[in-house]
């Protein structure tokens, strides 16, 4: 007869019961550990005299500046006499001396603050201290790093130093964390240790959230349950990742220009105390502008041409005014003359010389800002390496942007008037941009609102190709547009050419204007209004320009606004699948914007009663683009389209 089964007994645990440990000793001051302090990475010794060769410069030039008016008018009261040379020889005297003690003490505070001014690269944070009187410690964990630029003016770029700016996710709640004055070495160094430290805590997480999420799957016997998002996107990024370093992602070769052989001449040059170059990861896709792309980028950067006019307008009315305060009384006969003088055959010639002189003088204008604007993207290349985006251009004044794919805010492809004749774009990515940064002195422009310009006059047709191999991310883009409602053509026409049209309110200001020069004309005639020459001849002038060239600017805005809303009404559209959403806005000018929905911060239509009564929304989505958000806006949708975006923005919509 078999023995019963009976279980074999288990003897049951001991009793959690800790040990008794003695207690340490005491440790004798000289065996105390080891210090475990970080090193100090103090930036170039070049801050101090760099920095104050720049201060005493810009007070120089203030000084100067103030100073010219008074000189202009001792001249004027005096002449140029023993008297007057006398005053302005102890003048600049004193000048140079008041600049020299300032020299001084600008750079006796820059070799204090220098010493005081280090950074260390922490396990977890990067750490920036700073301060002389007030201390200052700026952490930054690796996990915020958003962005890490740096630029480079031209004397810096002599000497091979550069200034980073470490953005962090914080938009404009933060300022931009700025490193000054270190070297070309020591900034790649320090980027290449930012974006690893940073890539290797994610790492970390997504291990040991994906050892989390198979446990419990295990311990609750779900085997088959899908694999938690986090980690699919990491096991993706290390496939894709592994892909690239496989050579499996093609590379095109790199566009050339002709000043991309200066470009080469400062990387092999690099500066005085540049130092080696430096290994930051290999770059799988890379581009640069061809030489008729490097052109019509010049060509089309005009608001320096403006603002150079402006100020030549400006200069011309005070030299003016200058001749009218010196002449005095003399002045008088000198406008009598002028008027006589424009009332003669001579002077339509004159005018047309005038006329021709003046645009032979902005067309030279145009020239010189076109070759400053080539210069400026002298050695343009934009770039993937690893998984961030890298932009660098600048031939005297070098400026490079890096950052992760996934602080990709959106893709925008925007075409001006110009590129749109031409079928060129501009490309850019939208970022999270932190406000203006200020450290130890040291201010540090952002390009808030404008992210990362990718390329900056580029064919239509290529931009799937350039999107494809520098943010495959972005690939699965919307197809089937949502125009804008049937009605918003009238709306459009009606909005844009007369509430907020320029050319009708212009046409309102000529008329409020003429019928004001005719009173002021009636009361110079009756004798109400008693008016000098010099006030004669600017009524004459102005009457006739502000009269003729007003309505016909104004015609011509009217015209511009009328179209302008047409082709707006026919190219502005939305569209969105189950990863992206794409807003355009047509017209003259055209902007797609085109972002991943889990960017969308928050969503929302509004209507005011002349919409409800047609039956249309606007549509608003905010990322976190920019230095405060930006929001992406879309006037007049349909209601019934404005409803189901509203449903697929939704936790869960379109799934």
């Amino acid at each position: 007869m078999s023995a019963p089964n009976v279980p074999p007994q288990v003897p049951a645990p001991a009793p959690n019961v800790l040990p008794q440990v003695p207690a340490p000793a005491p440790m004798p001051p000289a065996a105390a550990a080891p210090s475990t302090e970080l090193p100090r990475h103090h930036v170039h010794h070049s801050y101090i005299w760099l920095e104050s060769v720049r201060t005493i410069f810009i007070i120089a030039v203030c000084v100067v500046v103030a100073n010219f008016s008074t000189i202009i008018g001792l001249v004027a009261e005096e002449g140029m006499g023993a008297e007057a040379g006398f005053i302005m020889a102890v003048a600049g005297i004193g000048t140079l001396v008041v600049i020299l003690i300032t020299f001084g003490i600008v750079a006796g505070l820059r070799v204090v603050g220098y010493k005081h001014l280090y950074f260390t690269v922490g396990p977890d944070e990067f750490t920036l201290c700073s301060g002389i009187f007030n201390k200052k410690q700026v952490h930054v964990p690796y996990q915020r790093v958003q962005s890490v630029d740096q630029r480079a003016t031209l004397l810096q770029r002599l000497f091979g130093v550069c200034t980073v700016s470490i953005d962090t996710a914080g938009g404009a709640a933060n300022k931009a964390v700025v490193v000054p004055y270190v070297t070309k070495a020591q900034a790649e160094w320090l980027r290449a240790e930012l974006y690893n430290r940073k890539n290797a805590l994610a790492a970390q997480a997504a291990v040991a959230s994906g050892m989390a999420g198979a446990a419990s799957a295990t311990a609750t016997g779900m085997a088959g349950a899908p694999v938690p998002q986090s980690v699919e996107a990491g096991v993706a990024a290390m496939a894709q990742g592994a892909a690239a370093f496989a050579g499996n992602v093609p590379s095109p070769a790199v566009a050339g220009n002709v000043l991309d052989v200066g470009a080469e001449a400062w990387s092999q040059v690099g500066g005085v105390f540049a130092g080696p170059a430096q290994d930051t990861g290999r770059v799988t896709y890379e581009y640069g502008l061809t030489n008729k792309e490097l052109f019509f980028a010049g060509l089309s950067n005009t608001t320096s041409v403006g603002l150079i006019f402006a100020g030549l307008v400006v200069g011309v009315l005070q030299i003016v005014s200058f001749i009218f305060d010196v002449m005095g009384d003399a002045a008088d006969g000198a406008v009598e003359s002028a008027v006589a003088f424009a009332g003669s055959q001579a002077s339509a010639y004159l005018i047309g010389a005038v006329s021709v002189g003046i645009i032979v003088l902005v067309l030279v204008l145009w020239v010189f800002s076109a070759l400053g604007s080539c210069i400026g993207y002298g050695g343009f290349k934009a770039r993937r390496r690893n998984n961030r985006i890298e932009v660098e251009y600048g031939l005297l004044q070098h400026t490079f942007q890096g950052i992760d794919i996934d602080r990709v805010q959106s893709v925008v492809v925007k075409q001006s008037f110009i590129r749109r004749l031409l079928g060129y774009c501009e490309l850019s990515l939208g970022k999270i941009d932190a406000a203006t940064g200020e450290d130890s002195g040291n201010k540090q422009n952002t390009l808030a609102n404008q992210g990362i310009i990718i390329h900056p006059f580029v064919k239509m047709n290529r931009v799937p190709e350039i999107l494809a191999g520098l943010v495959p991310e972005f690939s699965d883009l919307p197809q089937e547009a949502k125009p804008v409602a049937k009605v918003a053509l009238r709306r459009a026409v009606l909005r844009q050419s007369i509430w907020f049209g320029g050319g009708f309110w212009l046409a309102v200001v000529v008329t409020v204007c003429l019928m004001v020069f005719g009173w002021v004309n009636g009361e110079v005639a009756t004798g109400g209004i008693e008016l000098d020459s010099e006030d004669l001849f600017l009524l004459s002038i102005g009457w006739n320009v502000i009269v003729v060239g007003g309505y016909a600017l104004a015609a011509v805005l009217f015209i511009v606004d009328i179209v302008n809303a047409v082709l707006w009404a026919r190219e502005s559209s939305f569209a969105y699948n189950h990863r992206f959403m794409q807003v355009s806005n047509g017209g003259l000018s055209r902007e797609t914007v085109s972002f991943p929905r889990q960017k969308i911060q928050f969503g929302c239509t509004k209507s005011n009663p002349l919409q409800r009564r047609a039956g249309t929304d606007t549509l608003l989505a905010t990322t976190a683009a920019g230095s405060g958000g930006t929001t992406t806006t879309l006037i007049d949708a349909s209601h019934a389209d404005a409803m189901a975006w509203l449903d697929w923005l939704k936790p869960g919509g379109n799934q």
